[in-house]
C-alpha cells in the first residue's frame, strides 16, 4: 500500500530510526550489526522468541580461505550449488556469496562463535547431500544453528530490540520506503525509517508438518507483495528428506540433519531396502529433492507412513548429534540401537523477494536477506547448509547498503498507516489444503483446487498476530500455488506429477508480483 503523507491517527505510538530489520535470525542480526557499526540508529522488530536459525543442524558450507581440504575450492562449491539449483541459480550470484563466505566466517567467529575441531585450531569438516566434498563446518555436533545464534546474540545484545512487534505493512511515500506500520503490546504504531530490511525467514507453516518454529508463516514475501515487490522462484519449496515422523500430528517436528547421512547412515524402508538405490549416483546423499521424491515414491508404492534412517553404524552417534539423539530419545526412540522413523517435511523456501546480492529490491529503500529473498543462489533447489552462509554474507552486505542509503535518503516523512482488508483463510484448512496440493508432488487438478479455495477467501483487517499470520499465510500460498500450477514442468524441489519430465524451454524464474497482476 501506498500510504498517505500526514502524522498518522490517533493513539498510534510512533519511532524513528535510520534502519529498521525485520527478524532476528542469522540474517537479520548480521544485517542489524553491519548497519550499527556504520554509525546508524538500528531498530530491530522481533515477533517471536525463536527462529529459524536456532534450529539448524548440520553446518555452514564454507571454502576457508588458505584450507583446501579435500581439494575443495571456490569453484567446486559453486558447481555443487549450480548443480543442486536444477539450472535457475544465478551463477554471478552463486560466485559472489560462495567467494565471500570464508570472510563473513570469519567475522562470526570474531563476534564469539565457537566451531567443532578434528584437532587444535583445525576445524572439523562434514558433507552432506549434493556436496562432493567435505566442506561444511559445524558446533556441538548437529547444533550449528543455536551456537551461531547464541553469538550474534551476543553481540546484537546492547541493540534496540523490540520483541512481541510484527511488522503489519510497509510504509510507502514517494515510491519509497518511509518505514513500517507495527503492532506490538502497547497497541498499534509505526516505525519510521528510510531504510528496512527484511529477514523474516521462510514459510514453512504452509504445511500441516514441518521442520520450521513456529514464527514461520511467509510475513516477508507477504509485505513484499502488499507493496507490489516482485518475489521469484516461490513454487520451490524445498522438503527436507528426513524429519522426524512420531505420527500424524502437525505442527512443527524435529529435523534429522542431513549430515548423518556424510557419515554413513542409511536411508531404509520397512523392509531394509535401500530407498535411493539406482535412483542417483551420489545415492543418499543425492540433492534433497531428490531424496525427498525417492522416499514420496517409496511410501506411495509401500503405503508405509514412513521410512527409517539406519544410523547404527554411525561412530559414537550420541556423541556426534547430541540434538538429534536428544529429540529420538524424546520420542521413545534409540538411534544407537534403531533405526529412526523420518518422512520428508516443509523445511526451506527456496524463492522469495526479488534482490540483488546486496539485498536490494525494487523498492529504493527496501532490503531482504536470509530465507525471505531470492539473490539467485538457490535457484530450484537450496544446496545443503547453504542457508546460514547465505543469511551472513548477504545480511551483513543489507546491512551495509541499508546504512549508506539511510545517509543518502536522509529521514523519513511521517506518513498515516492505512490498515487495508487481506485475504484470510483459515490456518487449518489452508494448511490441509496445501499439504494435499502443493506438497512434494503436485498435479493441475489439485492445485486448479487449491487456488479456487484460496481465492474465495473472505478479508479482514488485520488487529492481531494471528490474524496477520493467516493473511500472509494465505497471500503466499496463492504465489506458489499460482507458480506451482504455471510451471508445467518438474524441476529442482518442484515435483509434477502431470509433467514428469524437465523441460529444457522452462529454464527461467517465474516472476509474481503485485498481487493483483499473478505470476508469469
Amino acid at each position: 500500500m501506498t500510504a498517505a503523507t500526514g502524522c498518522g491517527g490517533a493513539g498510534i505510538w510512533r519511532r524513528r530510526a535510520d534502519v529498521v530489520v525485520i527478524g532476528t535470525g542469522v540474517a537479520g542480526l548480521a544485517a542489524a550489526l553491519a548497519a550499527h557499526r556504520r554509525g546508524r540508529t538500528v531498530v530491530l522488530l522481533s515477533k517471536a522468541g525463536e527462529t529459524a536459525t536456532f534450529y539448524a543442524q548440520g553446518g555452514i558450507a564454507v571454502v576457508l580461505a588458505g584450507v583446501h581440504a579435500d581439494g575443495d575450492s571456490i569453484d567446486a562449491h559453486v558447481a555443487d550449488t549450480l548443480a543442486a539449483g536444477a539450472g535457475l541459480c544465478d551463477p554471478a550470484a552463486v560466485r559472489s556469496i560462495v567467494a565471500d563466505g570464508s570472510r563473513a566466517v570469519a567475522e562470526l567467529v570474531g563476534a564469539g562463535a565457537h566451531f567443532d575441531e578434528s584437532a587444535p585450531g583445525q576445524w572439523a569438516l562434514t558433507r552432506e547431500g549434493g556436496h562432493s566434498r567435505r566442506r561444511i563446518i559445524h558446533s556441538g555436533g548437529d547444533a550449528t544453528g543455536a551456537e551461531v545464534q547464541r553469538a550474534l546474540d551476543h553481540a546484537a545484545a546492547h541493540l534496540d530490540i523490540r520483541r512481541n512487534h510484527v511488522a503489519l505493512d510497509l510504509l510507502i511515500d514517494d515510491g519509497a520506503v518511509a518505514g513500517v506500520s507495527v503492532l506490538s503490546e502497547d497497541g498499534p504504531g509505526a516505525v519510521y525509517a528510510p531504510s528496512v530490511i527484511l529477514a523474516t525467514g521462510g514459510a514453512g507453516h504452509l504445511y500441516q508438518a514441518t521442520t520450521n518454529p513456529e514464527g514461520s508463516t511467509g510475513d516477508g514475501v507477504a509485505l513484499a507483495m502488499w507493496a507490489g515487490v516482485p518475489v521469484s522462484d516461490v513454487e520451490f519449496v524445498q522438503f527436507h528428506p528426513t524429519m522426524l515422523y512420531t505420527g500424524p500430528a502437525g505442527g512443527r517436528r524435529p529435523l534429522v540433519t542431513e549430515a548423518l547421512r556424510g557419515e554413513g547412515a542409511r536411508l531404509i524402508d520397512a523392509q531394509g531396502n535401500s530407498v535411493t538405490s539406482g535412483v542417483h549416483p551420489m545415492g543418499d546423499l543425492a540433492p534433497r529433492d531428490v531424496v525427498a521424491a525417492a522416499i514420496e515414491a517409496r511410501l506411495a508404492e509401500s503405503g508405509d507412513a514412513c521410512v527409517y534412517l539406519d544410523a547404527r553404524g554411525v561412530v559414537e552417534v550420541a556423541r556426534r548429534f547430541p540434538t538429534v539423539t536428544a529429540a529420538c530419545r524424546a520420542a521413545g526412540i534409540d538411534p544407537t540401537t534403531q533405526p529412526i522413523p523420518v518422512v520428508p517435511g516443509a523445511h526451506y523456501s527456496c524463492g522469495g523477494v526479488v534482490t540483488d546480492v546486496h539485498g536490494r529490491t525494487a523498492i529504493p529503500g527496501l532490503f531482504a536477506a536470509g530465507e525471505v529473498a531470492r539473490t539467485g543462489m538457490h535457484g530450484a533447489n537450496r544446496l545443503a547448509s547453504n542457508s546460514l552462509l547465505e543469511g551472513l554474507v548477504v545480511g551483513g552486505r543489507a546491512g551495509v547498503a541499508a546504512a549508506e542509503h539511510a545517509v543518502d535518503a536522509g529521514s523519513a516523512r511521517l506518513v498515516a498507516p492505512a490498515p487495508s482488508p487481506r485475504p484470510v483463510l483459515a490456518r487449518p484448512e489452508l494448511q490441509q489444503a496445501m499439504s494435499r496440493h502443493a506438497s512434494v508432488v503436485r498435479d493441475d487438478a489439485g492445485l486448479g483446487l487449491l487456488i479456487d479455495r484460496l481465492d474465495s477467501a473472505a478479508s479482514r483487517i488485520i488487529n492481531s498476530r494471528s490474524t496477520f499470520e493467516d493473511a500472509a499465510l494465505t497471500t503466499v500460498a496463492g504465489a506458489v500455488a499460482t507458480a506451482a500450477r504455471a510451471r508445467t514442468e518438474t524441476r529442482g524441489s518442484h515435483h509434477r506429477r502431470d509433467f514428469p519430465d524437465t523441460d529444457p524451454a522452462q529454464a527461467a524464474s517465474i516472476v509474481c508480483a503485485p498481487v493483483a497482476a499473478g505470476c508469469r
